[in-house]
């Protein structure tokens, strides 16, 4: 059976006729890939991915007949430019600084916009993998110390607990020290006065 970008050309049709009627009754794109993807037991990503290869695929005749009246369109994704992905950057910086999570802070930053949210956060994240000194150098620029100071704490309590638990142990070793050294006294002592019960 002849395929088109991986799906057999049935699949395909299923899934634009599937976004086609989830689109005509007012849901989201999101809403209907996870949809999709539960009914089919492909991963989300997977089928938006498809979805939108499928979009672009203007070439191609049999999905050109498959599209045909559907009214299905992939919109036209405009880069960030570097003076927009610094702006970002550093109020997700900033944000994070006061400790808010990356995802409430791109939230934030997106007015509730869902779609730019995951823009910005799918940005933010791509930067912090790829090019992580840009943002030391951003951090550096809004004046926050580079260092990870979540972690200098959390390693600063993890000694803390194990200094507890070191002077714990040694605590209890000695109780226990003493309380074997008097009851091997006992214990010498009960087998002195068996002996000279004999």
């Amino acid at each position: 059976m002849n395929k088109i970008n991986g799906y057999t050309e049935e699949e395909a049709k299923e899934l634009v006729q599937y976004v086609s009627d989830g689109k005509r009754r007012g849901q989201t794109l999101s809403g209907l890939f996870a949809g999709y993807a539960a009914k089919t037991g492909r991963a989300k990503g997977s089928v938006r991915n498809y979805y939108y290869a499928l979009l672009r695929s203007t070439g191609d005749s049999r999905v050109k007949q498959i599209l045909r009246g559907k009214n299905l369109r992939a919109e036209k994704i405009i880069p960030f430019t570097e003076a927009e992905t610094d702006k970002i950057l550093r109020e997700i910086i900033a944000q994070k600084q006061k400790g808010i999570s990356v995802r409430r802070a791109v939230l934030n930053l997106a007015g509730g916009d869902d779609k730019l949210m995951l823009r910005y956060q799918n940005k933010y994240r791509n930067v912090l993998s790829k090019q992580p000194e840009r943002i030391e150098k951003l951090m550096r620029e809004c004046g926050i110390s580079v260092k990870d100071e979540a972690r200098e704490r959390l390693e600063a309590e993890i000694n803390g607990l194990y200094d507890r638990l070191a002077e714990s142990l040694k605590s209890e070793n000695k109780k226990l020290a003493e309380t074997i050294k008097r009851l091997a006294d006992e214990n010498a002592l009960l087998k002195l006065q068996i002996k000279n019960l004999q």
